[in-house]
């Protein structure tokens, strides 16, 4: 039986805030990483790091500080680390702020944001905190402002609060949808999810008829939007943090 201090080596790294388990795992497949003092291709080592020091590039890992940022999206950006089409990612967000170059741990997005989508990202490195925001079983709620291409009937917005189907056999869960207000030709809705499906605003709204014409996240759990400006971020608080961890499912303010 394994003790509770081993895990693979991937994980390892990615625990230690290193990379995400896809880049950990190509860090040591090119032999970038050895366990005492030898290297190691298989990202499915067992090790205990109490016992067995891991070197990447030279170096020995040692624990590092977790961090937790709220960050404005903005329009374009597209939540990866890279792109072969060469287009705006969230890294370079980052690098352009100064953040990549202040030594600042590794930090990845929890959860996506498509590329047309502006609004709150949160970026961390400790994941264990990642996976349980992102999880439905946590509860987190994550509120949306969605502008709709028609008046939107009372009927449609009853029917999406409800459930419904979507393409590809899917289902969005019963969630909270509310009218903002009328503008013109257009509705805005508010609309508060428990799930990460990929697309899941545009998909629902797909589903009973209505096309998305602008998308913003504007809450994730107990942080807002109020007083962000685009591209920008800031850190969380420690009682933010401890609000996130908790397993009491939160709901919006207002």
């Amino acid at each position: 039986m394994r003790s509770k201090k081993e895990m693979t080596l991937d994980r390892t790294l990615s625990r230690f805030g290193l990379a995400s388990r896809s880049e950990a795992r190509e860090a040591i497949r090119s032999g970038r990483v050895k366990v005492n003092g030898r290297v190691v291709k298989d990202p499915g080592t067992w090790v205990d790091v109490s016992r067995d020091p891991v070197h990447l590039d030279g170096e020995r890992l040692r624990p590092v500080r977790k961090c937790y940022f709220l960050f404005y999206k903005p329009k374009g950006v597209i939540t990866s680390h890279g792109d072969p089409g060469g287009r705006r990612t969230v890294y370079d967000c980052l690098g352009e702020l100064g953040v990549l170059g202040r030594k600042l741990p590794w930090v990845a997005p929890v959860g996506r944001l498509d590329k047309d989508t502006s609004g709150l990202l949160l970026l961390t490195n400790d994941t264990d905190f990642a996976d349980h925001v992102a999880s439905p079983e946590s509860g987190v709620p994550k509120t949306y402002l969605v502008k709709a291409n028609m008046l939107v009937p009372d009927e449609l917005v009853e029917r999406m609060g409800r459930g419904v189907e979507l393409k590809r056999g899917d289902w969005a869960r019963p969630c909270s949808v509310r009218r903002v207000e009328d503008r013109g030709k257009y509705s805005w809705l508010e609309i508060v999810l428990t799930e990460g499906k990929n697309r899941e605003v545009r998909r629902l709204l797909e589903a009973v008829g209505l096309k998305t014409l602008k998308l913003v996240r504007t809450r994730i759990g107990p942080c807002a939007l109020d007083g962000m400006q685009v591209g920008r971020l800031r850190p969380l608080t420690p009682g933010e943090v401890a609000l996130f961890r908790s397993r009491v499912s939160m709901r919006p303010a207002g």
